[in-house]
């Protein structure tokens, strides 16, 4: 059964990391962050920002 990644906002993962609006779209911006963008809205897969946040931590 396939199960569709759960999408963030960029204030669902500004509240997450507690960071600014500036920093998770310059997070995006640099590709340190994957998000998709479906219309006009980005969305960040949550599986992609666990990753992000092990490899700050390193991949623990």
């Amino acid at each position: 059964m396939n199960r569709t990644p759960d999408l963030l906002t960029v204030p669902d993962v500004m509240a997450r990391m507690q960071v600014s609006r500036h920093k998770v779209y310059h997070l995006i911006r640099t590709r340190q962050l994957t998000s998709v963008t479906i219309g006009r809205c980005r969305r960040i897969p949550a599986t992609e920002l666990a990753a992000y946040l092990s490899s700050l931590m390193g991949g623990a």
